[in-house]
């Protein structure tokens, strides 16, 4: 695999931060890119602080659901990184979350283990190896898979999943697997509340940093040509497919240690974790908040499901309307998301290497 960045930024478009964008962009667009860099932090330590301070002064249900929240956001980072950063859209990234939930699940039922140490792990596991399989099926054949085959591909095995669910008696059947244990650290059990939230806080702030790690090294950089011109990159003689397939498991594993926090904080499991409409929820939370930016992930599951649980709470009857109504004024006006309004799109990618000061500094 080639190792010159300078390589990869030829695949990449002008507006988003090429080569011809340092010889050409003006002195104002280039200040407005920089200026947009330097957003992203702020946005994100003040996303941090108000998750911090959030169980303060919330009522103690409304931290319960905020646990929810944080959970669900750290499955919405799994699916960024592959449809945000790799183009893959994935429409049965649920597949790799529920197959966790049920995995830790039948550990706690039928083994009795709940230790943290053991079920986050298994869970990982769990969605790694659903994620591999399903990618190396798709993603590894002998020509290159279309957008619409993937997108296809997803989508049925999150529902051949959900059917095997709903018809296996060993699982529950429609009723899941109810009553699980709560998870514990030696003699200590998490339950509901404050220590349960910051865990789930604390483990998506590590992943969080480990994918912003990801996507801003030469890895993050082949993606991103990888998603904006996968033929070029393919030119370049990297192994296109290949690069998927590792996004791919890597969003499999997030999504899996997502599952696993989520069984053991609703204490239950059921079909729809595994389903399509589990699937479809977490698009439209990166398509609410912004693909490609991380942080957009994330503020897009809190904003909906905020919405969501509002709503529901003072109009029953239509509440569902009125937030697709909403998701659709976004996507309609806003296609790069709620996070648009404040990042450039040159922020998709951010800066790699030494910082550019003219055509002198870019790579060859």
């Amino acid at each position: 695999m080639p190792k010159s960045m300078g390589a990869v930024k030829q695949a990449i478009p002008a507006e988003i931060g090429g080569e011809t964008d340092v010889e050409m962009a003006s002195s104002g667009a280039t200040a407005r890119a920089v200026a947009g860099r330097k957003i992203l932090p702020i946005v994100e330590v003040v996303v941090l602080v108000a998750a911090l301070v959030a169980p303060l002064v919330l009522q103690d249900y409304l931290t319960v659901f905020a646990t929810r929240v944080v959970i669900l956001a750290l499955f919405a980072l799994s699916f960024d990184l592959v449809w945000g950063y790799a183009g893959i859209m994935s429409f049965g990234q649920a597949l790799f979350f529920g197959s966790a939930g049920y995995g830790v699940a039948l550990l706690a039922r039928d083994l009795d283990i709940t230790n943290i140490f053991l079920v986050l792990p298994a869970g990982t596991l769990i969605g790694l190896t659903f994620a591999l399989l399903l990618g190396g099926f798709l993603l590894l054949g002998r020509h290159p898979s279309s957008v619409i085959f993937v997108s296809l591909g997803t989508l049925t095995g999150s529902y051949a999943a959900d059917r095997l669910a709903r018809g296996w008696y060993y699982l529950g059947g429609q009723n899941g697997i109810p009553s699980i244990s709560s998870m514990t650290l030696g003699g200590y059990e998490f339950s509901e509340g404050p220590a349960f939230y910051y865990l789930v806080l604390g483990i998506l702030v590590a992943v969080y940093l480990l994918c912003r790690f990801l996507v801003r090294s030469q890895f993050g950089l082949a993606l991103a040509g990888l998603r904006e011109n996968e033929q070029r990159i393919a030119f370049f003689g990297y192994k296109a497919q290949h690069l998927k397939a590792i996004i791919f498991a890597i969003g499999g594993a997030i999504a899996g240690l997502a599952g696993s926090l989520y069984a053991f904080h609703e204490g239950f499991v059921w079909p729809n974790m595994v389903g399509v409409v589990v699937s479809t929820q977490v698009v439209l939370y990166v398509l609410f908040g912004g693909s490609g930016t991380l942080i957009g992930a994330v503020i897009g599951t809190v904003i909906v499901e905020g919405v969501s649980f509002w709503l529901s709470d003072n109009y029953r009857d239509v509440w569902p309307i009125i937030l697709g109504l909403l998701l659709l004024l976004v996507i309609l006006f806003r296609p790069l998301g709620l996070i648009s309004f404040v990042l450039g799109e040159r922020e998709r990618v951010g800066s790699f290497g030494a910082k550019l000061k003219g055509k002198q500094n870019a790579a060859p």
